[in-house]
């Protein structure tokens, strides 16, 4: 049985490596402010780390910051983080609480892929989207990961035609240029019958470690039952997914004081 003691010591380890991360260096006194620990507390868990190589110390400044340890460990974890693999169990949860489609998709060669697709039991499955390549343009995935694009890339894409599909569909490059700013500032992007008659969307960015949107999960359904003034209350349950599914890929937000 792991005694008290041994598992606040590991939490603090850890703390003390969050706080490596945030702040890039650190002191000891620094380190034992934040954790609320005698000096001598905070100097023992930096040896211990140091051992590991997963902290590292200065010899003339004293000061600490993470060690190249830490980057073996990311090397070995970070194989396994896969996107499918994290993002699938989030995305099953979704699709059955929002009885609706729920798809994860990634930006290749100027289309979105869907690489997962989720769907409850209440719904009956009408096309497998997985491995699809879809327009950027008139989706709501695609829409969102245009929307992260850096500034030249996204003029670029944006020179290129635009088929329009329905009566919907936005081809016009200023009045996307603005739906992206928008959906940049809410955190969601969205479809109403744009891609196809009758089918709304709304999607929300994954993020990777670096904080860089990697891909973008999306929930589709019909519009009689995604009506296009649902789509808000979706879009919350699809940030709490998209949150999640990037913590699981190892992305933690920036503590703002």
């Amino acid at each position: 049985m792991v005694e008290n003691g041994t598992v606040q010591s590991v939490e603090r380890a850890a703390q003390v490596m969050e706080i490596l991360a945030r702040e890039g260096t650190a002191g000891v006194g620094e380190i034992a402010r934040e954790l609320g620990v005698h000096g001598s507390t905070a100097s023992r868990l930096l040896t211990a780390l140091e051992a590991y190589d997963l902290v590292e110390r200065d010899s003339e400044t004293g000061r600490s910051r993470l060690g190249m340890g830490v980057l073996r460990l990311a090397a070995a974890t970070r194989a396994g983080l896969d996107l499918t693999a994290q993002a699938g169990p989030v995305c099953d949860a979704l699709a059955e609480e929002l009885g609706e489609t729920v798809n994860v998709a990634v930006l290749r060669g100027g289309a979105a892929v869907n690489v997962y697709q989720a769907q409850g039991r209440r719904t009956v499955a009408l096309h497998n989207w997985v491995g699809n390549r879809t327009v950027l343009h008139a989706t709501s995935s695609g829409k969102m990961l245009m929307a992260h694009l850096p500034t030249s890339a996204l003029e670029t894409v944006l020179e290129a035609p635009r088929e329009r599909f329905t009566a919907a569909t936005i081809t016009s490059a200023d009045v996307l240029r603005r739906q992206f700013a928008e959906a940049r500032e809410r955190g969601w992007a969205e479809a109403v019958e744009e891609f196809e008659v009758g089918l709304n969307a709304a999607a929300t960015p994954i993020r990777g470690p670096e904080g860089d949107v990697i891909a973008a999960v999306s929930v589709a359904g019909p519009a009689y039952r995604l009506a296009a003034d649902e789509l808000p209350r979706v879009a919350e349950a699809l940030q709490r997914a998209a949150e999640e599914i990037s913590r699981r890929l190892g992305h933690r937000p920036e503590v703002t004081g």
